[in-house]
């Protein structure tokens, strides 16, 4: 018997677990003006989650996007918090920086630089069934990553209307941010966890991450990609 998702071994033991789409993924509301993607708005779809569901409260646990978010619901709802965990996800504030000190992490960063043109990015990664969005999926991937069928669900959802735009604003809105001259400090308790062989994010991105944290720790995960 293989090990069960990890949202049902956290709801067998007591656990409320909640496991939305971002904005713009899958089914969710895509809106396509790219300031509907600050992360300041980002942020408060979580909030908002929560409150819905009552909770005052509440363990937060993001990867890639959804890392940089949970980073930004850290920073400015600390007292909503119990404990953070971050998965191969920069802390908004330095990502920037560490680019500019790394030549070789500016190089696996490039991708982001491409993805502010206007419809270049579609076209290229939506062409031929997103043929190009699921080779960079998979070749980032270790070979048992993805079981028979599974890409295909992907392609679903990102075949969504206005979805893969919506996808691309994240990166795009990254230039509105509204730049602070400290970089945010993390008071909740946090993991910070890392592929060894992250194929976008070298491991000194996740160190600087953790030197912002109040009650940090980082966990590299030998043998793991993104």
């Amino acid at each position: 018997m293989g090990l069960a998702p990890p949202d049902y071994a956290l709801a067998e033991r007591g656990y409320h677990v909640v496991v939305p789409d971002l904005r713009g993924y899958n089914t969710s509301a895509a809106p396509q003006e790219v300031s509907a993607y600050r992360l300041e708005t980002l942020v408060a779809d979580v909030m908002a989650l929560a409150d819905q569901f009552q909770v005052d409260r509440f363990h937060l646990v993001g990867h890639d996007w959804g890392g940089i978010i949970a980073w930004g619901v850290g920073a400015a709802h600390p007292e909503r918090l119990n404990r953070l965990v971050i998965l191969d996800a920069p802390h908004p504030d330095i990502w920037g920086d560490q680019a500019l000190k790394h030549p070789t992490q500016a190089l696996r960063s490039t991708y982001v630089a491409l993805f502010q043109l206007p419809w270049l990015p579609e076209a290229t990664l939506g062409a031929l069934d997103f043929a190009g969005l699921r080779t960079m999926v998979e070749s980032t991937a270790r070979a048992d990553t993805f079981k028979p069928g599974e890409i295909e669900r992907y392609t679903e959802a990102w075949a969504h209307p206005g979805s893969l735009t919506a996808m691309l604003n994240d990166y795009r809105a990254l230039r509105e941010r509204d730049k602070s001259d400290q970089p945010a400090r993390i008071s909740a308790p946090t993991l910070v966890i890392w592929g060894e062989n992250d194929s976008f994010l070298e491991q000194h991105v996740a160190r600087a991450a953790l030197d912002l944290c109040d009650k940090g720790q980082l966990s590299i995960i030998g043998g793991t990609t993104h």
